[in-house]
């Protein structure tokens, strides 16, 4: 099972590396990418939902980079852009800032529920606080 999902995590962050570079990178190279991802994936993730939380982590800053990936390929091909291509830009920060925040997002709620952000707690202080102070105020009443 393990394997289905590394698997599947590598085709996501390999698919978001393929998209940020176009078609002006080679094959290999994606193919390069995905066997690095495989293999992080592969002795990093302790679980499934770790796995997930490190792929969506990576996913998260491929989204981040798409947009200065864009900039620099269109900053290359003329001194001031046309208006035309600074609306792509506009769209590609736009687009790729809201994807990265929610992918980076959602990647922390996979590694806090994966057990490791604890930030200095074991599990079993963490789970002996109580949740809120009005959960405190009804239990002494």
């Amino acid at each position: 099972m393990i394997f289905l999902n590394v698997s599947l995590g590598t085709l996501v962050t390999a698919v978001g590396f393929w998209l940020i570079w176009g078609a002006t990178v080679s094959p290999i190279i994606v193919a390069g990418w995905a066997l690095a991802v495989g293999l992080f994936l592969w002795f990093m993730a302790e679980s499934i939902t770790e796995l997930w939380a490190w792929s969506t982590l990576l996913l998260g800053l491929e989204s981040f980079a798409w947009p200065l990936v864009l900039m620099i390929q269109l900053k290359g091909q003329a001194e001031a852009p046309p208006e035309s291509e600074m609306g792509t830009i506009l769209s590609a920060v736009v687009l790729g800032l809201f994807s990265s925040v929610f992918w980076i997002s959602f990647s922390y709620g996979l590694f806090k529920r994966a057990g490791k952000l604890s930030f200095g707690q074991s599990k079993e202080q963490a789970a002996a606080v109580p949740i809120s102070r009005a959960h405190k105020k009804k239990k002494g009443r």
